[in-house]
């Protein structure tokens, strides 16, 4: 495990907050064309933050940058149900996921099995809770079944599993290299990550 410096958490908290709001959805045009960055987000604030507190703010967050966007930015609010409550705990499936990846984390090619493991938990769970909600409970589907669920799944989980992968990555090469480079300067420090 890994435990960064206040300056640190605060350093990369910012940068996570920047990132959700110039990603998700189209809340600021300029800038629209990039992937949603929302389910990377709360992982990686798992992962890096240690208080409990960022997860409510990123939740905060996401609710703040829907409504605005649905309020006054003219952005359909078809994805506004009662089922948006189960992105709680969708999104807290990630955080949950990469809290459990912090605590296995060893700068050594061993970690890349929980990493993946807690990717593919936080995703899986993640999907189940946001499409299933959506799909069961937003009032927008007569007649769901189970059949149509899966082949939703089939369609549309890729793209999120994509969009997850790409921040991610640059996440995990950014991670690599400030690690490398403190290695470095201190190679007496055995717990380096």
């Amino acid at each position: 495990m890994f435990i960064l410096s206040t300056r640190n958490q605060m350093g990369i908290g910012l940068a996570l907050v920047l990132l959700m709001m110039i990603t998700r959805g189209h809340h600021f045009a300029s800038l629209h064309s990039l992937p949603g960055a929302s389910w990377a987000v709360f992982f990686l604030a798992g992962v890096y933050l240690r208080s409990a507190w960022p997860l409510l703010g990123f939740l905060a967050l996401c609710w703040g940058l829907d409504f605005a966007a649905y309020t006054w930015g003219g952005t359909s609010g078809f994805c506004l149900t009662p089922a948006y409550v189960f992105l709680l705990p969708a999104y807290t499936s990630l955080w949950l996921a990469g809290r459990w990846y912090a605590n296995q984390h060893r700068f050594t090619w061993r970690t890349l099995m929980p990493l993946s493991l807690s990717m593919i938990a936080g995703l899986t769970l993640c999907e189940l809770f946001s499409s299933g909600g959506f799909y069961f409970f937003s009032g927008r589907f007569e007649d769901t079944t189970w059949v149509e669920f899966g082949e939703r799944l089939i369609t549309f989980f890729p793209m999120y599993i994509e969009s997850f992968l790409f921040y991610a990555g640059i996440a995990i090469i950014t991670h690599a290299a400030f690690a490398l480079i403190r290695q470095q300067f201190n190679p007496h420090n055995t717990t380096t990550g």
